[in-house]
């Protein structure tokens, strides 16, 4: 039986190595292929060759959300960055052939830096703490900037009714995977849509930046690149400040006794320099969006429990992740009261 699925795995290895070879420029093999061990979304992968390293994402095998896992998404949003200079890794090639390994995937370049998972950098000076928190305001900030059309992602989303879209997508992945009852998650459900504010602008969507999808310079307190684009899209971009300011609003560094004694910038000093970035006066409900933040959090991490107990999870201590959702779901309750719920 072993033998078998080592067959297995050497025939795949042996037709990626062969598509490689014919669609990644400067490609010499052999190549090995090994997990990273971080993430629960798109199986990611080191590919080691003599001369150098590369990274592989893939759609994961089996039963999947529709919508979810759309890695040729991921591939054409680098391949619009990269080129324009933005903190990218470079894309190589996509293979939309399921016959290579067993389902979609592409190739880039593997970034080289440091990936600090937590949000507290512990090891890290006060100094480049605060640092580091204001590189990622700024990029994200030049993220939000990028003239769509001029990088052919115009028609990278559907125009307007972004957050409708966005609480109607994640309601429904919630229910798809979800087989208990929560009761902040129905509140929220009955809620959110109801109370959605007005569309502030239209720009590119990361969708999950946090610290630990970002490469940092190896010595330098400052972003090298941004990795895991699979929630990109166009829309609302306080969305996206909202997320990596849910550490200030619900988070480690709001538990902080002194946050700006080690180094952490507050909340209002981001917030201000994102506007200034941005040509903004201001960040209205930001409330609202701190509380769809948790709730679409807590929709991803039940998909996860979801994956967890239908087999395709690549990591089973996920289903660890179950006793989250509530507590998400709660906090972001809190959220929307502070909002006028």
């Amino acid at each position: 039986m072993s033998g078998s699925a080592d067959t297995s795995a050497g025939d795949d290895l042996a037709r990626l190595s062969a598509w490689l070879t014919a669609n990644v420029p400067g490609f010499h093999g052999p190549v090995e292929m090994r997990p990273f061990d971080a993430g629960q979304s798109n199986p990611t992968y080191e590919l080691r060759t003599p001369e150098r390293s590369y990274v592989l994402r893939r759609k994961p095998p089996g039963r999947l959300l529709s919508s979810a896992h759309a890695v040729d998404r991921e591939y054409r949003v680098l391949a619009a960055l990269h080129p324009a200079g933005l903190p990218v890794p470079r894309p190589y090639a996509l293979c939309e052939d399921d016959a290579i390994i067993g389902s979609m995937f592409y190739v880039m370049e593997k970034a080289e830096g440091r990936m600090l998972r937590d949000p507290l950098l512990p090891g890290i000076s006060p100094e480049d703490r605060g640092a580091i928190y204001r590189s990622m305001v700024s990029t994200l900030a030049g993220l939000h900037n990028v003239d769509l059309a001029a990088c052919g992602l115009e028609d990278f989303g559907r125009p307007g009714n972004y957050m409708a879209r966005q609480v109607e997508r994640w309601t429904k992945q919630y229910r798809a995977s979800a087989d208990r009852e929560i009761p902040d998650m129905e509140r929220l459900i009955e809620w959110l849509p109801r109370t959605i504010p007005p569309q502030t602008r239209t720009t590119l969507i990361h969708g999950d930046y946090k610290v630990d999808n970002v490469v940092f310079h190896a010595t330098e307190p400052r972003v090298a690149a941004v990795l895991d684009w699979e929630l990109a899209t166009t829309g609302e971009p306080i969305c996206d400040l909202t997320y990596l300011l849910m550490n200030w609003a619900n988070g480690p560094i709001a538990d902080l006794a002194d946050p700006a004694g080690e180094g952490f910038p507050s909340r209002a000093e981001l917030e201000a320099q994102y506007c200034q970035l941005t040509g903004r006066d201001g960040l209205p409900e930001l409330d609202w969006f701190f509380s769809y933040n948790m709730f679409r959090l807590a929709a991803i991490i039940e998909g996860i429990v979801g994956r967890v107990r239908d087999g395709t999870a690549r990591d089973p201590q996920a289903a660890a992740l179950a006793v989250r959702t509530p507590m998400l779901a709660a906090a972001a309750w809190r959220f929307a009261q502070r909002a006028g719920a």
